[in-house]
């Protein structure tokens, strides 16, 4: 059996297929993805985000009931990095998620996997100068090339040696399209930056060369603008239709309404394209600031929250070594299904299933809701034995460490989502599942059928 094979200092198994070159890295074997850790070992990433003494001050105030529970219990921050990385290991895990405390690693053969926020970070920065709020970082603007380039550097060439970093999530869940954050397509938004803001001319250059004319334009968008230069001082320019988000939309009912307005056709048309042209630019430029700051480690993707259209998927594919992305259905098939036929091997960065027996709201927040904290257990093996059984898949990270305040966190979060409660008490039928599950999780992978 492949779980009662000797195991590297890093949790790989130590069977001789894959040589070591002292980073981790990529291979398959018999059809199957695998991560190989620096000594060689056939590596799954099984991880927990979030795993830190400060996580979630109750929304609105200083106070973090959780770094309160545990200094309690502990009486120190050191003392807590120690007991919760042998916690950690013991449930088998071997990764720390993103937003993470990398001291925990420290104190156990843990891994890293940092999110960096390369490209939103940028946006952040704009959008504390005042101004149309840049829902999705300005690809366009010369300054967000050199930004990524040193942000990367900043936070990336000083751990280019780090032989227990996996490698560097890009971003997380950005906005490609309506969501639960907005209607419209990034095509609209960017038309409705600032006026000297070099997306929106990219935007306005992206139209006037589509359509040339502008009654042809017109037709499809209907502004009340009768020049180019009109358009390009028209403010707000307003969207001529809407559609859902990709998780809502029916591709039988987007057929029949494109079939009866052509315009509406062309408008989204319009939108998909330029939409592809910002997402090559976006992993063009982020994964080539990862790559110029750190030879050695993996870039790792930005985290999907779910598909986005297929050309921002496609996008992606050609730049960055792994597809990372956030999936809290029941299990991770749809998700699979769609990004399994870029040729790239895949990472679960955040999944979770909340119980209603926690004595939390669990009324903000991802993922299902199921009665017990038993049933919690069985969803938890059920999706992640699926996701093993794919042959692309190469780790899943668990959200989270500990429960949300049920007063609400930044977000207003407030569900039961840890691995322990907020006063460090462990879901022991949870865990339980976790350590056995995690145990047999590269016999399970093993079993996969093989990629075509």
């Amino acid at each position: 059996m492949l779980d009662k094979c000797v195991r590297t200092r890093w949790g790989g198994l130590a069977d001789g297929q894959f040589r070591p070159n002292g980073f981790f890295r990529l291979a398959q074997s018999g059809g199957i993805f695998w991560l190989v850790d620096p000594d060689g070992g056939r590596f799954l990433s099984k991880g927990v985000n979030t795993v830190r003494f400060d996580q979630d001050e109750v929304r609105g105030t200083k106070r973090v009931p959780y770094a309160d529970a545990c200094l309690r219990r502990y009486g120190s921050e050191p003392a807590w990095r120690s007991a919760i990385a042998q916690r950690l290991t013991g449930w088998g895990f071997n990764t720390l998620g993103s937003w993470s405390d990398e001291g925990v690693a420290a104190h156990a053969q843990l891994v890293l996997t940092p999110n960096i926020d390369l490209g939103m970070s940028f946006a952040w920065q704009a959008n504390e100068r005042g101004g149309p709020r840049q829902e999705f970082p300005d690809v366009f603007d010369p300054a967000f090339e050199a930004h990524v380039m040193r942000r990367a550097r900043d936070k990336c060439s000083q751990h280019s040696g780090d032989a227990n970093i996996v490698g560097w999530f890009i971003d997380n869940e950005l906005r490609w399209c309506p969501d639960w954050r907005g209607p419209d397509d990034l095509l609209p938004l960017f038309l409705n930056l600032s006026p000297t803001t070099p997306g929106r001319g990219a935007a306005l250059d992206f139209l006037r060369g589509r359509y040339g004319d502008m009654a042809a334009f017109n037709a499809v968008w209907r502004t009340r603008a009768t020049t180019w230069d009109a358009l390009g001082a028209l403010d707000p320019i307003e969207p001529a239709y809407r559609r859902k988000p990709p998780y809502d939309r029916n591709a039988r009912d987007e057929i029949i309404a494109n079939v009866a307005d052509p315009h509406r056709a062309a408008f989204f048309a319009d939108c998909d394209d330029f939409l592809a042209l910002l997402a090559e630019r976006y992993f063009t430029l982020t994964a080539a600031a990862i790559k110029a700051a750190d030879l050695h480690h993996l870039v790792l993707g930005s985290r999907f929250a779910f598909p986005p259209p297929v050309t921002v998927i496609e996008a992606a594919a050609r730049h960055v070594d792994v597809i990372s992305f956030n999936c809290y259905g029941p299990d991770p098939d749809g998700a699979l299904a769609a990004y399994a036929p870029t040729g790239k091997p895949c990472l679960i960065g955040e999944f979770s299933f909340r119980g209603a027996d926690a004595g939390l709201p669990n009324t903000n927040g991802a993922g299902p809701v199921v009665a017990t904290q038993t049933e919690r257990a069985a969803a938890f093996e059920r999706y992640a034995t699926k996701a093993l059984r794919h042959p692309r898949v190469v780790g899943y990270h668990w959200f989270e460490h500990a429960d949300q305040p049920a007063e609400g966190r930044f977000d207003g979060e407030n569900s039961n989502f840890g691995t322990v409660s907020i006063d460090d008490n462990v879901y022991e039928t949870l865990t339980e599942a976790m350590t056995t599950l995690n145990t047999q999780a590269e016999t399970i992978h093993a079993s996969a059928e093989a990629i075509a």
